[in-house]
């Protein structure tokens, strides 16, 4: 093996490193002076001087994460709780030790596209989250001068088993939420005016819906026997029942429809169906949707025909009503009061109405009669003109609500490569307003399997398309050629690789019941190398988290320490040249070791490091038992631990010291 003989710092960062082209034992190719580790501010430290703690117990290389958003608690620190002198220091505590320092976004933020905690969209929430992003863009920029910026996905939530990379060839699930989840998928449908869920569609509901009209070629017809178009067809009647025959519409049935509707679409903008656009392309949750919004303003309109219907009656009973009131009232002045006796008619009455012969009747003159009649025929009137317009109005909003169903897919999508966008512009702007030598850049996380984004090919696609978006907007709001926007798009938009949240997926992996646990297991690794490396010949890996686990949750444990490949992983991105940033999130170590360092000094280990040792100040400032030189844990031949440092006026005489550093009293 092919050692570089160079020292960067005591703790020999780079002792035992092979060199790059050097992979032939297995090696990742990287040393101890290429891995740094994160630090959660608030919670693995808390100010300037916790991050310097890292520095000198060994780390090279540091993620300054924020658990906070929006504002600041003192266990969760956000960006904008760090003022300029704090700034400066972390700058030039960077440039004194020549460290790397990398940036993690607000973790409370998931995805960009303004997903609340309902799970509806909103453009408040979304430039909430832009924002929190963009801060986080700055503090890198004055603190890192450059790098990463960290940005969690996890756009939107949706069922495994929808997905077209959830199947296998042969049409078996690769992966699965769980077992019902293909038929009990649920699937979310949102107003693209509001961005808020107006249903959450289920794969195993049932839809009534009208038979429709068709002749022997499968053409829509109406009821004179000519062929229309899918906007105006009508339901078929059956004359045995005297009633209009429906069905029942399953998941499949509407996956047909909305096929149909893009063949139609097609063939109107005079494309090919593959062709379509994504916008204008109808999904099996929309047309199921717009189904039940079509049935609601059928009935709609059924009633408002019928009461409008009602109201003509009455209108014309209210004019014949009105005439033969003028007449009468003529005919009552010119009898005399003597007379009047002899046009008097039978009113009725409502007790006459309900007990007939039992209840003498009542006798009016007929202007008060008809005065009467008119009162009730406007009464009549009004409800059902009151009616009518009701049932159009609930028709019309049916029907507007129908041109903005949109899948939740469709329009988080959207919004989240706008505001991917937006950030990577804002790191571009900042980048060069401050004339970085290292640019800022954006990368998104692959998160949690139950969230858009986690899975590689969603990662890709989010990068790939946020990037178009920049350039796309670069273009046409800044004038700058296309092929330089590209550029700028592809410096500022990349992809932050989690090693810990890619070995999650195996708890949704489908093992075949025809092999044994350790082939499927060995299938499950084969695929995640392979997805690794199609990320890594996409060139779109821009940082590295280091993360282990047993493929159930992201439980943090160092790398070595679960079954994640993390050694393979690393070797495969540095084959395809990456040289970027490999983080340890150590978290775990924190509850069940005796520290989060410990995580970075197991990672040391597993990539062949000889030194992964180093006890700093930190174990007795919190209580910890006293070391003793006898101590060998985490250590290389004894003890390693660096001397207790202090500087300036501060720091203790050593005038008066043996030679063992016992002081004298």
């Amino acid at each position: 093996m092919v050692v570089f003989s160079s020292y960067t710092t005591p703790m020999e960062r780079d002792y035992g490193k092979p060199a790059p082209d050097d992979i032939s034992t297995n090696d990742a190719g990287v040393g101890v002076g290429d891995i740094g580790m994160s630090i959660p501010m608030g919670i693995s430290a808390v100010n300037v001087q916790g991050i310097a703690a890292k520095l000198r117990q060994g780390a090279n290389a540091l993620e300054i994460q924020f658990p906070g958003a929006v504002r600041g608690t003192r266990q969760a620190h956000t960006p904008g709780m760090y003022g300029e002198d704090q700034r400066e220091a972390l700058r030039e505590l960077a440039k004194i030790n020549e460290i790397n320092l990398t940036t993690h976004s607000s973790m409370g933020i998931m995805g960009l596209a303004g997903m609340d905690q309902q799970g509806n969209f909103s453009k408040e929430q979304r430039k909430l989250a832009v924002d929190e992003i963009r801060r986080a863009v700055e503090f890198a920029a004055d603190t890192a001068q450059g790098g990463s910026v960290v940005v969690h996905t996890g756009e939107f939530q949706r069922p495994i088993s929808e997905e077209p990379w959830a199947k296998k060839p042969d049409g078996t699930f690769q992966f699965l939420g769980h077992k019902e989840e293909p038929e009990r998928a649920i699937i979310r449908v949102v107003d693209n005016r509001t961005g808020q869920v107006i249903q959450q569609v289920r794969k195993n509901q049932k839809v009534a819906r009208p038979r429709w009209l068709k002749n022997e070629k499968g053409e829509y017809m109406d009821y004179e026997g000519n062929v229309v178009d899918i906007k105006n067809r009508v339901p078929e009647y059956d004359p045995t029942t005297g009633r209009f025959k429906v069905d029942l519409y399953t998941w499949d049935d509407f996956v047909k429809e909305a096929e149909e509707r893009n063949n139609i679409r097609a063939e109107e903008l005079g494309i090919p169906v593959q062709q379509l656009p994504e916008h204008e392309r109808m999904l099996p949750e929309e047309a199921f949707l717009k189904a039940t919004l079509e049935t609601n303003e059928g009935h709609s309109r059924g009633w408002a025909l019928q009461y409008a219907q009602g109201f003509d009656e009455e209108k014309d009973a209210l004019g014949k009503l009105k005439k033969a009131l003028e007449y009468y009232k003529k005919v009552e002045e010119v009898v005399s009061p003597e007379e009047r006796w002899k046009i008097m008619r039978e009113a009725g009455g409502i007790a006459s109405r309900y007990a007939p012969g039992l209840v003498p009747s009542e006798y009016k003159k007929p202007t008060e009669i008809l005065e009467d009649a008119m009162k009730s025929v406007r009464r009549r009137m009004e409800f059902e003109h009151q009616a009518s317009v009701s049932q159009q109005q609930q028709a019309e909003d049916s029907l507007e609500t129908q041109q903005h169903v949109v899948s939740a897919r469709k329009y988080a999508l959207q919004e989240s490569f706008r505001s991917y966008a937006e950030a990577g512009i804002h790191a571009m702007d900042i980048t060069r307003s401050k004339a970085l030598e290292k640019p800022v850049f954006v990368t998104m996380e692959n998160i949690f399997p139950e969230s858009y984004g986690a899975h590689p090919d969603e990662l890709k696609n989010l990068i790939l398309r946020s990037r178009e978006k920049m350039a796309e907007m670069l273009h046409e709001e800044r004038n700058i050629p296309k092929e330089e926007a590209k550029k700028f798009a592809e410096t500022h938009i990349k992809a932050t690789l989690d090693t810990g949240h890619l070995n999650v997926w195996r708890k949704y992996w489908q093992n075949d019941p025809s092999k044994s646990l350790k082939e499927n297991d060995d299938n499950f690794k084969k695929w995640l190398l392979q997805k690794t490396e199609e990320l890594a010949e996409a060139q779109i890996v821009g940082n590295v988290h280091l993360a282990d686990n047993y493929g159930y949750q992201d439980d943090h444990l160092a790398p070595g320490m679960g079954t994640t490949p993390v050694k393979e992983i690393v070797a495969i991105l540095r084959k395809h040249g990456y040289t970027g940033a490999l983080t340890v999130e150590p978290g775990a170590d924190a509850s069940t070791d005796l520290g989060d360092f410990w995580g970075l000094m197991k990672t040391w280990r597993l990539f062949g490091s000889p030194i992964y040792g180093a006890h700093g100040p930190v174990a007795r400032s919190v209580g910890w038992p006293k070391e003793s030189w006898t101590d060998i844990q985490y250590s290389y031949f004894g003890q390693t631990k660096p001397p207790y440092y202090i500087f300036g006026p501060y720091s203790p005489s050593q005038d008066w010291t043996l030679w063992t550093q016992v002081p004298l009293e």
